[in-house]
């Protein structure tokens, strides 16, 4: 069954937990974001308060699929950039799809409604996002139609000697 996806759902308490527990099992499987494992969703809490600050200021939205049961199984955060220069890009971030959802289509399909929804954003462009390298995000992405832009060598300490590199990859909505 397909996920359902929505722009902007109220931030609830239970919606709260569900990001806290989907980005704590993505983690804890080896996703690639922002953490590594073991880390429980109270290590993870205070990152997704910055998140919720970006919402409530408006500096940032939240695109969430949920599954049949009404659960959070996937999410992407966009983030506006606030230099005048670059308004007509917005960040992407925080993109993960449950680890028993994953091998279903649906990252593709977070994907896909991520550049709708930013089709619909006034002025916005493009949209940016980097991926860890080493685990071939950058091959997922490409397929989903980002171009890589950028790489920094190294740029990415996922523990002492295990290096990985910091890929920006674009996709032009022009």
């Amino acid at each position: 069954m397909a996920l359902t996806f929505q722009l902007d759902p109220p931030l609830t308490p239970d919606l709260r937990d569900g990001i806290l527990d989907l980005w704590a099992d993505v983690s804890n499987a080896g996703g690639a974001v922002g953490f590594v494992a073991p880390v429980s969703p109270e290590a993870i809490r205070p990152e997704l308060v910055k998140h919720m600050v970006g919402l409530a200021e408006g500096r940032q939205r939240l695109l969430v699929g949920f599954d049949a049961a009404g659960a959070p199984a996937a999410t992407a955060f966009f983030s506006f950039n606030t230099h005048r220069l670059m308004t007509h890009w917005v960040w992407l971030y925080t993109v993960m799809v449950h680890p028993s959802h994953q091998g279903k289509g649906y990252g593709r399909d977070l994907m896909r409604a991520a550049e709708d929804a930013a089709r619909g954003f006034d002025g916005i462009e493009a949209v940016r996002l980097t991926c860890r390298g080493g685990l071939g995000l950058e091959h997922f992405y490409a397929a989903c139609g980002y171009k890589e832009v950028g790489r920094v060598p190294g740029a990415i300490r996922v523990a002492p000697g295990d290096h990985r590199d910091d890929i920006t990859m674009l996709l032009s909505l022009t």
